[in-house]
């Protein structure tokens, strides 16, 4: 299921080939009519069937084909689907897809049937990919930056909710975040000495606790300087991976947690007070930063095991 069996430039020939066959009935409001209709014809047919047959999605059935996951949604499921249409391929720079292809569709499926109803209760919902979808209902409903146009199309495995955007997932890694944020360059410049910034650059999934430049200030003078010298490297290494855990560890899922294994061998524990979640004595005070290979919670102080 993991591997593409279609080169990017056979994408490119299915895409190439869908929009042609969608012509001018690519609109939203043909999308919203036809895939109602599919689903009333062949309310027993399963999520790719249901999505076919509706004629509007020309350009995602290509793209699961070429990502080798038809057989996948024509499982049991349930799943949810936020399917988008050949209009929203449509709208996307040429190469945006290619590269990311299963990553990208699977952005678009939950595990579950979350019907209208229930999106709307929701501030974000979590995709096959790993990351977090943001939900948004102030000016209809939203995920991401797409609008829902057609909701609760039910099918034998799921159910299809059509929107006018294809949303992207997070594609910078966990160091690239912590990068980009400004306040983790301490954090970063250990993660280089202890030789670690390829391995958290990595698949993962890692959840990282990551104290900010703060928190490594307030460590007893000179602690930090003598933890980055190579002689110390071990050391370091100890500490750093005593931040991580080897799963996509979000912060609602952490609240129902006592503790965790880290990738040290060691175990942090997890605490829920006064509506603060806290790692040993440390305060997360953000939380579910998203990365291409993981999560990151920023923590104000440094965990030592």
């Amino acid at each position: 299921m993991r591997m593409l069996t279609l080169t990017a430039a056979a994408l490119s020939a299915f895409a190439a080939s869908a929009f042609a066959q969608c012509g001018s009935s690519c609109s939203g409001t043909t999308a919203t009519s036809n895939v109602v209709a599919a689903s009333n014809d062949h309310h027993a047919a399963d999520i790719v069937d249901t999505a076919v047959a509706a004629g509007n999605f020309n350009t995602l059935a290509a793209a699961l084909k070429a990502a080798d996951l038809v057989d996948a949604l024509k499982g049991d499921g349930p799943f949810t689907v936020f399917a988008p249409t050949d209009a929203a391929f449509a709208k996307l720079p040429a190469g945006t897809v290619e590269p990311l292809l299963q990553s990208i569709l699977l952005y678009h499926v939950a595990s579950g049937e979350v019907t209208a109803s229930q999106v709307t209760k929701l501030t974000d919902v979590t995709t096959l990919n790993g990351q977090r979808a943001t939900i948004g209902t102030d000016n209809g409903v939203t995920v991401g930056d797409a609008t829902v146009i057609a909701t609760d199309i039910m099918t034998s495995n799921g159910v299809i909710h059509v929107i006018d955007t294809v949303i992207l997932p997070e594609t910078k890694s966990i160091p690239e975040i912590a990068k980009g944020a400004g306040q983790f360059m301490t954090l970063l410049a250990a993660v280089e000495a202890a030789g670690l910034s390829e391995t958290l650059m990595g698949e993962g999934p890692f959840t990282v606790f990551a104290p900010t430049d703060e928190a490594f200030a307030a460590l007893p003078s000179g602690t930090v300087e003598s933890l980055l010298e190579p002689k110390n490297r071990a050391k370091l290494q100890e500490i750093l991976t005593y931040h991580v855990v080897t799963a996509r560890v979000i912060a609602d899922a952490a609240e129902k947690l006592d503790t965790a294994k880290t990738v040290a061998g060691k175990k942090i524990n997890i605490a829920f007070r006064n509506g603060e979640l806290f790692i040993n004595r440390s305060q997360v005070v953000a939380s579910d930063i998203q990365a291409s290979n993981g999560v990151i919670h920023v923590i104000d102080a440094v965990l030592l095991p």
